[in-house]
């Protein structure tokens, strides 16, 4: 299986503070997997590495073998990386239906002004990508009219808009009640398995995070401290010192 994100080295420092130290691993094709650990660990800095959205100070992200270190969010996403936001990145005052219309034409770097006629032709792909997500039946309510777990839903559908091959997923199911977070959990799962995508997902629901993964990476302190299966990581005695120590699970 090929190798299609590799990140070498990445160290973040804010001040005197080193929010990411060193941390290497790397992603596979189709692959699903998990980043856990306490809050400030570095997980979202991570992210934030790997989109582009903050500089490290040293190390290196390459992308199907081709270095993206300093390139913008902007070329990164065009590159085919996707990112899901805790707080939703939708636009509220635009229906479900052009949120998602709008995403395509800046995958297609087209302007608004053919707006009419861009509706036309990416009608089709705007209905598939909501019927993906769950909510095509919603396609004329406004974004900012919808409730919290279609919102997440909207926005992960504005992120698959882009085409990733990988999609990176943070806290997708933050304050989401228990039905919610199933749904999201099957449509990730769905997701990765029809879509050929890998799915790296920042996550603090330990029933989500050994359901969904295949790999699960822990950090601490900035550090990637194991990186293991499920089983491994659930039994692994330092990991549950560090952080499952404190959670709960129902499997």
């Amino acid at each position: 299986m090929r190798v299609l994100l590799s990140v070498k080295n990445l160290k973040k420092f804010f001040g005197g503070i080193t929010a990411v130290n060193e941390v290497s691993f790397e992603v596979q094709e189709g692959e699903v997997g998990s980043i856990i650990g306490p809050n400030g660990a570095g997980k979202t800095t991570l992210f934030n590495l790997i989109t582009g959205k903050i500089k490290p100070d040293t190390g290196a992200v390459l992308f199907k073998g081709e270095e993206i270190t300093g390139l913008t969010s902007y070329e990164i996403c065009h590159k085919k990386i996707g990112r899901s936001f805790q707080i939703t990145n939708i636009f509220p005052q635009l229906t479900v239906y052009d949120n998602i219309l709008v995403s395509i034409l800046s995958r297609q770097r087209q302007s608004r002004r053919i707006f009419r006629r861009a509706d036309r032709i990416a009608r089709e792909e705007v209905m598939a990508i909501l019927e993906s997500v769950g909510i095509a039946d919603k396609r004329d309510i406004l974004g900012g009219l919808l409730a919290h777990g279609d919102q997440k839903r909207l926005d992960i559908g504005i992120t698959l808009a882009n085409r990733p091959e990988l999609l990176l997923l943070d806290e997708p199911t933050a304050g989401m009640s228990p039905e919610e977070t199933r749904r999201i959990t099957e449509l990730v799962q769905r997701l990765a398995q029809e879509g050929n995508l890998a799915v790296i997902l920042i996550e603090h629901d330990m029933n989500v995070v050994f359901s969904i993964s295949q790999i699960i990476r822990v950090m601490h302190q900035g550090k990637l401290i194991v990186e293991d299966g499920p089983e491994a990581i659930r039994s692994n005695r330092q990991v549950q010192e560090i952080y499952l120590g404190t959670q709960e699970w129902t499997s």
